[in-house]
């Protein structure tokens, strides 16, 4: 689905801190950017809107970053969200673990929001 919204940032961390900081990164950019504390957040965003890009925690309470992935990639009209799980977990496992949930990538934290700012280029187109 090509809208305005597919030129959008969904950004899911259950730390505040980090979804704040990455908004205003993006937001200083010009891009659309919604936020989820939570998977359940995250859900009821999705249920309305079709971002381009997710950027997705792993850890996280009720429903971990892996489960809220799969549940994105069974819903057909988001098969073409960009995923890039975001983890301090960094072993190969994880990655592993990542993409075989739907993940189009795995970065591991800390990282830096000039890698994330050239990942949203290259994806979103601007």
């Amino acid at each position: 689905m090509e809208t305005d919204d597919a030129k959008g940032i969904l950004i899911v961390d259950d730390e505040l801190c980090i979804v704040h900081a990455l908004a205003f990164l993006f937001e200083e950019a010009g891009y659309r950017v919604f936020r989820a504390s939570s998977a359940g957040e995250a859900e009821e965003i999705l249920d309305r809107e079709c971002p381009g890009l997710i950027f997705l925690d792993v850890n996280m309470p009720e429903k971990d970053g892996f489960a809220l992935c799969r549940d994105i990639r069974r819903r057909p009209e988001l098969k073409d969200v960009h995923i890039i799980m975001l983890s301090a977990m960094g072993q190969e496992i994880d990655t592993k673990r990542g993409l075989e949930a739907g993940a189009n990538e795995y970065i591991t934290k800390p990282f830096e929001p000039s890698l994330l700012r050239k990942k949203a280029r290259e994806i979103l187109g601007y």
